[in-house]
């Protein structure tokens, strides 16, 4: 009876010393698609570094019956720097105008802009204002490039309208931007433009609507000129360029969203054949 009583406390402590690791060190995800190849292919299952970010803490069960939850950080012990590959809560489940917290729908995607920087689409080139570093996958947005401009795009399915879907700003996977991303305190005027490029998070940070009357940007039942961000954002990309729902297409990613940082593949499998790919067994991700 006490090697049984025994054996239950081991248990159940191991599962403890899981639960704790799972929500402060480190998670697990399966890639199921082709956006990030060729750093990432579907059937990899990839090992996520939270102490990156500080791992999240939030009701779980509130989330999983779709109710709003607030977000909080453990203390990280690094930062998110540019090119990352992030895993994150696809902040857009139902609509690209909304944002929303799915907690069963994740996201993989590298990240190209950090809070404070301004990014811009030139000639399908990914790039940030006073940073010398490449972003994203060079060679895909080259070959991108090269697809556009044969005029040949759509019918290798490549959606060139991108956000904010609005006539105003009429932006696309070539040429899109400027676009500041913005850093928590922030303060920033808020006319017309601005309404059209933050209306998501700020109706998200505020839940009040966002409109736009007679010139004049209204929240809720009152008139704003100036507003200042309660979050940090980021802009992530696909490295599959021609085949990636990133940021182009439904905006920016808000903080708490990001679960971590991917870091290294510990299981890989083909999805056609079921076999192993020992090759990338504890391979890094890069």
């Amino acid at each position: 009876m006490n090697k049984l009583f025994g054996l239950i406390i081991l248990f159940l402590g191991l599962f403890a010393l899981w639960l704790f690791l799972q929500v402060t060190t480190f998670t697990t995800f399966r890639i199921p698609t082709d956006s990030m190849e060729q750093a990432l292919l579907p059937g990899d299952c990839i090992l996520v570094n939270k102490w990156v970010m500080g791992g999240r803490v939030f009701n779980l069960w509130k989330a999983l019956n779709k109710k709003e939850v607030k977000i909080y950080r453990l203390p990280s012990l690094s930062k998110i720097k540019r090119n990352d590959i992030l895993v994150f809560n696809f902040p857009y489940p139902k609509h690209w105008d909304s944002i929303g917290f799915d907690v069963m729908k994740y996201y993989v995607k590298r990240c190209v802009a950090l809070p404070g920087d301004t990014f811009e689409i030139e000639r399908a080139s990914y790039r940030v204002h006073g940073c010398s570093v490449s972003l994203g996958n060079v060679e895909a947005q080259k070959s991108l490039l090269r697809l556009l401009n044969t005029g040949r795009a759509k019918y290798y399915g490549v959606v060139e309208r991108t956000f904010p879907h609005d006539s105003l700003v009429n932006w696309n996977i070539k040429d899109f931007g400027p676009l500041y991303i913005p850093a928590k305190g922030d303060y920033m005027h808020i006319g017309p433009l601005q309404k059209i490029l933050y209306k998501n998070i700020i109706e998200w940070e505020q839940k009040k609507k966002l409109s736009l009357v007679d010139n004049e940007v209204l929240l809720g039942d009152s008139v704003i000129t100036h507003y200042r961000f309660k979050e940090n954002y980021y802009f992530v990309a696909g490295d599959k360029v021609e085949n990636s729902q990133d940021s182009r297409y439904w905006g920016l990613l808000p903080e708490p969203f990001i679960v971590g940082k991917a870091v290294r593949i510990w299981k890989s499998v083909d999805k056609e054949t079921g076999g192993i790919r020992w090759s990338r067994i504890l391979k890094g991700i890069r």
